[in-house]
């Protein structure tokens, strides 16, 4: 009875030892849960923060100050023809007609010299793209609103000279001075005047540097992971490529523009600034991470679906293209795209091959002159004048924008193409 009672005692105190044990463990587990959960919703409020700035900053960089003018085109007497107005260079034809005069008595006539001195200098382009979109407003009177200057704008913010504040008050009591969305913000490239700023000329340089970035780097990057992993013999050379191309990927962006400017604008001289230099140096700088993600998809299919295709007869090249490829595919594309999305928000490279140029007009193709959304982001970033501030969050709404289609692309192709096995 007494080894019972020592055996129940020893049992007795092993189970408290082990539930002293779980609770410890139990305990350890609740602060993970607890720190991780922490963790997501210090991630979530942080970018909820920065959405929320950039926002509330970006909302009024899509919009502009705009003065309603009441214009009679039948008293003004413009000496047009409308059957021109469907062919090229209408817009310039009606301003060199004297539109532009039209205009500044129209608005003299409705509000004096000291508004109408204030319509912007696009004023007569945007009252001349609406006569264009429809001739019959020069059989009829209207009332168009028209962009101002930048100092009214500013004035309707509540900044700047007294007497501008003092007018802009009194405009938007009467109704005619308002801020309207500015459509023509995703339509313009870059202008010294905010009120004029749009970013159209800077998305289709990004747009067109992207595509040279992946017909470069993707193509090379695919097979020079497919030959490493599946051809390339195991001795030093592949060590030394191996290891060259870790190191490619963790270079900074800024060598990448180095050698840019010291290989392909020697090479091409007259292409300064044009996406195609731009997607060139880019696509050195994406390349080691396509080659980085290719090899760890490849790597990752298993070594069966291998052997069953040789086993039934396939080719070495027919097992890779046809059976091992397919199915590192949605890998392979996942570092593709992020590879695509990090290039796509990479400054310094293209600044020093020289695309931080003013750009008054958006690229006609890959050998024109251009600038691209992350740059004209930091040009914009740099001026003092607060519309060029708003601009700036608008366009950073905008790469967000196309950084988030980017990615969302990456997680349709991985759907699309991921197999089971």
């Amino acid at each position: 009875m007494q080894d019972l009672s020592e055996l129940d005692r020893q049992r007795v105190q092993r189970n408290a030892v082990v539930a002293k044990r779980l609770k410890k463990r139990y305990a350890a587990e609740r602060r993970f849960k607890l720190l991780a959960m922490l963790s997501v919703l210090v991630s979530v409020a942080v970018l909820a923060v920065l959405l929320v700035a950039m926002t509330s900053n970006g909302i009024a960089g899509f919009t502009r100050a705009e003065l309603k003018v009441p214009v009679k085109f039948t008293e003004l007497g413009l000496a047009v023809d409308q059957s021109q107005l469907s062919q090229p260079g209408a817009e310039a034809m009606l301003r060199s007609a004297g539109l532009t005069d039209a205009l500044q008595f129209a608005a003299t006539q409705a509000y004096g010299d000291d508004v109408a001195s204030q319509l912007g200098g696009g004023a007569s382009r945007d009252l001349a793209a609406k006569i264009v979109a429809d001739p019959d407003m020069l059989t009829r009177d209207v009332t168009v609103a028209l962009p101002v200057e930048d100092d009214l704008a500013a004035a309707y913010r509540g900044e700047g000279p007294a007497e501008l504040q003092a007018m802009a008050s009194r405009l938007k009591d009467e109704g005619v001075l308002s801020r309207a969305f500015d459509w023509g913000f995703l339509s313009r490239a870059d202008a010294t005047d905010p009120q004029e700023a749009g970013i159209w000329g800077a998305l289709k340089g990004s747009l067109l540097t992207m595509i040279v970035t992946l017909l470069l780097a993707f193509p090379i990057g695919v097979l020079a992971a497919v030959y490493l992993e599946e051809y390339a013999p195991k001795n030093k050379w592949t060590d030394i490529i191996e290891v060259s191309i870790n190191n490619l990927a963790a270079v900074p962006s800024i060598i990448f523009g180095l050698l840019g400017l010291a290989v392909f604008l020697w090479i091409f001289p007259n292409l300064r600034s044009a996406p195609i230099i731009g997607g060139m140096t880019l696509a050195l700088m994406t390349m080691p991470v396509i080659v980085i993600s290719g090899r760890n998809a490849i790597k990752s299919v298993p070594p069966s679906i291998r052997d069953g295709a040789l086993a039934i007869g396939a080719s070495p090249v027919q097992v890779v293209f046809h059976h091992v490829l397919p199915l590192a595919l949605p890998g392979i594309l996942t570092g593709t795209i992020i590879g695509m999305a990090r290039a796509l928000g990479e400054t310094a490279p293209l600044l020093m091959i020289g695309m931080r140029a003013f750009v008054a007009t958006p690229p006609a193709g890959f050998t024109s002159p251009s600038s691209v959304l992350p740059v004209q982001i930091f040009l914009w970033s740099d001026e003092i004048d607060r519309g060029f501030v708003e601009r700036t969050s608008a366009a950073i709404i905008v790469l967000l924008l196309f950084l988030l289609a980017m990615n969302g692309l990456a997680i349709y192709l991985r759907n699309k193409f991921e197999r089971r096995w």
